[in-house]
């Protein structure tokens, strides 16, 4: 399969899930990223359009213990941003993977944010 076929099949995929998938004020939608080297972490209310907790492996302190993209990295973002967001007042989101598939670092994430206190 080439590159812009495996694209065209995330970018159906994201649609679907979209669909389904909204964010609001009290239950925000917690959206993942994943480049080659990082993770991208946000909470975003739908019904404004605005961004409430964002954070990634770029972070200053995120980047003093050495994250990165991994597993592992996953499992550190993931516990980090969920005390973020429980210090920002978001107890309970809405998961969206964002086309990816829920197994290897999407899976670590979220059973990390689970851990620390996020309900989804």
């Amino acid at each position: 399969m080439s590159t812009q076929y495996k694209a065209m099949l995330l970018q159906k995929r994201k649609w679907r899930i979209r669909k389904k998938v909204t964010g609001t004020a009290e239950r925000p939608r917690l959206s993942l990223k994943f480049s080659g080297k990082h993770i991208y972490a946000q909470l975003v209310n739908d019904d404004t359009g605005t961004t409430s907790v964002f954070l990634c492996t770029l972070d200053p302190e995120i980047r003093k213990a050495k994250v990165k993209g991994n597993v592992a990295g996953a499992q550190e973002l993931g516990t980090a941003f969920a005390a973020k967001a429980k210090a920002a007042g978001h107890a309970s989101v809405v998961f969206d993977r964002n086309g990816r598939p829920y197994h290897g670092r999407v899976k670590t994430f979220a059973d990390a944010a689970r851990a620390g206190g996020l309900q989804f």
